[in-house]
């Protein structure tokens, strides 16, 4: 499996598995479950939720999902906008811990910027660091310019990931917010990186995809994944679909593949406001 590395120093991989969605009907459970724990297997290792997904359902799917390989994956969570005060944020941490059935998340994202400062955000994360609730902080949906304010904050530089939109019909973040992250070594995390489904019958994924033997989403996420500070988290409810996603870090995507992308999705060539779904 693929690696980079986090601010850190810490080497995660560069595919894991999102959770949007799962855990909010109790018929699908024993799938979605069986699929977190086939991302495990194969080396996905980052399993990404939020308080947020299902009221809390899916944190709950996750720490039942992990209950006996907790130590084997890297647990990522986040904080929604309106708790991320200093004692919301604290009890909103120690409401997702209960959940997930941990001590400790890998990983703790400020979900996207409200109305709390930032400064008093960073304030409860250096909290919960100390307190060893949390190993690493970051945040998701935050902007080239909110990430520049992020790190002028004391700590800030601290920062270990931006989770965002990005993927072959959504290139907004590659005219300033990626390269301004990769140049100080910030990884970014991609949710939604298949576009939840609605990109896969694009002709030019699909002839490319036929070329490689592989499927439109492979190609897709292969796609993504060729940025070096990139990594991707695609959400995957079947053990089958976490397969097929785990082949994609072994396509390799040609120059002439990559141009015929560009042409049917051209990467941006102005500022854009960041997407979010």
């Amino acid at each position: 499996m693929r690696e980079i590395l986090l601010p850190s120093g810490e080497a995660v991989p560069v595919l894991g598995i999102g959770t949007w969605g799962m855990g909010e009907y109790p018929g699908n459970a024993a799938r979605e479950s069986a699929a977190i724990q086939m991302a495990l297997d194969l080396g996905m290792s980052v399993v990404d939720t939020a308080e947020m997904y299902g009221n809390g359902a899916a944190e709950e799917l996750v720490g039942r999902a992990l209950a006996a390989r907790r130590n084997e994956a890297f647990l990522v969570t986040k904080v929604l906008p309106h708790h991320a005060t200093l004692r919301g944020t604290v009890a909103a941490c120690e409401g997702s811990l209960r959940r997930l059935g941990t001590d400790s998340i890998d990983l703790y994202l400020l979900h996207w910027r409200g109305v709390v400062p930032l400064a008093e955000t960073l304030e409860a994360f250096e909290y919960l660091q100390r307190a060893r609730k949390i190993r690493h902080w970051g945040v998701s949906n935050l902007d080239a310019a909110d990430m520049e304010e992020l790190m002028r904050l004391p700590g800030g530089q601290k920062v270990a990931t931006d989770q965002v939109l990005y993927n072959l019909t959504r290139r907004g973040i590659e005219f300033d917010l990626l390269p301004r992250c990769a140049g100080r070594g910030i990884p970014v995390m991609a949710y939604s990186p298949l576009e939840q489904g609605r990109m896969l019958d694009d002709p030019v994924l699909v002839r490319i995809a036929t070329e490689h033997g592989a499927t439109p989403a492979q190609i897709a996420l292969a796609w993504v994944l060729r940025q070096p500070l990139v990594l991707a988290i695609p959400k995957a409810s079947s053990p089958h679909h976490v397969q097929e996603c785990r082949r994609a870090l072994d396509v390799r995507l040609t120059p002439r593949d990559l141009a015929d992308l560009d042409r049917a999705h051209p990467p941006p060539t102005r500022k854009r406001v960041l997407e979010v779904i």
